[in-house]
């Protein structure tokens, strides 16, 4: 007899309405990663406020920055005393030049953006000098794209600086950034995912500590007849008694009371969770890449990139800090000259920065011995202005 496989007449089939994608939609989101808020705010929290490695390495390119010694020259002469010099040197009543030098650097780092205001005399003289928080500064884009103004808000207060005069009263520096017009971008948000991974890490290591750092486990409970479960009340107490007197590091190596029927199965560390520190270390060197520092000084194991702690020091300050100190100084000049009129530039003192006094003495050496140059061909060489006869 055959099998009838088709339906009784007059059977009716249970009408169910479901999209044949349901058992993937279900499951969509279930291994999707939890990455952190991307903008300044977030970042500034979660990067520097909450993770020692982006916090060290913006302090350390910040400060470093902010030290170095500084000469103000034009083509002409290097000056000992100058109306800027004399700015710079008390830019306010809160901060010398390395606290001002110091918080912007530290907002490009942070944001990508610097925000440098004048107060003005009535005369147009600039008096004082403020570094402008960037999360707070939102530019106003005129009809051809450059800024008209920028706009300062704190909470529902707002300050309007209008950039349509001669001499505007804001300096905006910014870093490199190839998707967008007006704003920089930030080494923080290049190191944002190994951030994460950082933080994460480091909120794992907590965590096994705050369960005694030992592995976890697994209670098997057992009933007479080898099978059964916990009632309600069972499994409320305990779960407050494990919570009470075995996890925490004041409770490590306490002895665990089952009673019977439970038992304590302990469970090895795995190898993902034996791979963490090394995901830590590499997050972490990472991060350092981004910021431009290398691993070597902020004492990350596992890496010999230089040869030895003097030559990571003086590729620091020249792949770095003098890279990001001579672009701010340059803005800071340029827009200072529309104030006092004269065409002098900022820089860096070379010769004055310890890490470079070897490769300095170098050069000094190989210009000296140059016979084919002249006196100010070797001057400009170095650095240094034309003399006063020439």
């Amino acid at each position: 007899m055959a099998l009838n496989i088709f339906k009784r007449a007059g059977q009716t089939v249970p009408e169910v309405k479901a999209s044949a994608a349901g058992p993937v939609i279900a499951f969509h989101g279930g291994g999707r990663v939890a990455w952190s808020a991307r903008d300044t705010v977030s970042l500034t929290k979660t990067g520097f406020s909450g993770n020692p490695v982006g916090f060290r390495c913006v302090k350390m390119i910040a400060e470093a920055a902010a030290a170095l010694p500084l000469v103000l020259q034009d083509g002409e002469r290097r000056y000992e005393a100058h109306p800027v010099l004399t700015l710079l040197s008390r830019p306010n009543g809160a901060q010398g030049r390395a606290d001002l030098l110091e918080s912007l650097f530290g907002q490009m780092l942070l944001s990508g953006d610097g925000y440098l205001e004048a107060v003005a005399a009535p005369d147009g003289a600039p008096l004082e000098l403020h570094v402008l928080r960037s999360d707070r500064m939102h530019l106003v884009p005129g009809q051809d794209g450059w800024p008209v103004a920028y706009e300062y808000k704190v909470g529902a207060k707002k300050h309007r600086f209008d950039m349509t005069g001669d001499v505007p009263p804001i300096c905006h520096i910014r870093s490199f950034h190839p998707q967008d017009d007006h704003y920089g971008l930030s080494p923080m948000q290049a190191a944002a995912a190994a951030l994460d991974v950082h933080n994460s890490a480091s909120r794992w290591s907590k965590s096994l500590l705050d369960n005694a750092a030992r592995p976890s486990g697994a209670i098997v409970y057992k009933g007479v007849d080898g099978q059964g479960q916990l009632g309600s009340d069972q499994y409320d107490r305990l779960l407050d008694e494990m919570a009470s007197y075995h996890q925490g590091a004041a409770n490590a190596g306490r002895p665990m009371l089952l009673e019977g029927g439970l038992d304590w199965k302990p469970m090895g560390f795995s190898p993902s969770d034996m791979e963490f520190q090394k995901t830590k270390e590499s997050a972490a060197r990472e991060v350092a890449l981004a910021f431009g520092v290398p691993p070597m000084l902020l004492g990350l194991p596992g890496d010999a990139t230089f040869a030895n702690y003097q030559e990571a020091h003086r590729a620091f300050y020249r792949l770095t800090v003098l890279p990001l100190a001579g672009k701010v100084l340059a803005s800071i000049s340029n827009w200072l000259a529309g104030f006092t009129g004269d065409g002098v530039q900022l820089s860096p003192d070379l010769d004055g920065v310890a890490a470079l006094a070897t490769e300095r003495e170098a050069q000094w050496r190989r210009v000296a011995a140059a016979d084919f140059l002249s006196a100010a061909e070797k001057r400009a060489l170095l650095g240094l202005p034309k003399q006063a006869d020439e």
